[in-house]
């Protein structure tokens, strides 16, 4: 893909706006189609993006005094906010990702995690295969033995229409390898919950 197609873009906005019954030339509204198009290219700019290439760096855990290779229990990064689009209504959803791995070998930078989240997020989305996805290329790219994905959201479609339930959020999560099992994956969540105490 080369990106949005900004022009595309900009002339459905304004059959949007005709057929809402707008005057799409009134004084507020004449740049509206350039901004959405604007702002369609920083929310979808994911897919262009290969989520893998953030994680083609990473670094040795080494090794112990003794020779042996080093360890690592658990890395957790918590309170990663992320924004999206729902595919089904493309309004955004808001929220916190937390992430967990446990490393075989090699870990990554702290901020290669994030810029995996951001890239799976600004794409037309569901929250449930975000949460997925996210726990996918954490596997593929770092082959940990465990990954965690714990995503707390607000859906502008649950917040803004129909019930209009404004204080709701969902939490889906997704594991993988030794954190699926349920007495790791509590653990895990533990210290996530615990977020507020550190």
């Amino acid at each position: 893909m080369a990106g949005v197609d900004a022009r595309r873009i900009e002339r459905a906005v304004l059959e949007i706006l005709l057929a809402i019954g707008e005057d799409p030339d009134r004084p507020g509204l004449t740049r509206t189609p350039q901004r959405v198009a604007e702002a369609y290219a920083e929310f979808f700019a994911g897919l262009d993006v290969d989520p893998l290439s953030h994680l083609a760096d990473t670094v040795p855990l080494g090794a112990t005094e003794a020779g042996a290779p080093a360890t690592s229990d658990a890395v957790i990064l918590r309170d990663l906010a992320f924004r999206s689009v729902c595919e089904h209504h493309l309004l955004p959803f808001v929220g916190t990702a937390h992430v967990a791995y446990l490393p075989n070998e090699r870990v990554v930078g702290l901020g290669r995690i994030p810029a995996v989240v951001d890239t799976l997020a600004s794409r037309p989305q569901l929250q449930e295969r975000l949460a997925e996805e996210i726990a996918d290329t954490l596997q593929a790219g770092l082959d940990p033995k465990g990954v965690l994905v714990v995503l707390d959201a607000q859906h502008r479609c649950v917040t803004t229409r129909g019930s209009r339930q404004e204080r709701s959020s969902t939490v889906t999560i997704a594991s993988r390898g030794a954190l699926a099992s349920p007495a790791a994956r509590a653990e895990i969540i533990a210290l996530i919950g615990n977020s507020s105490d550190a």
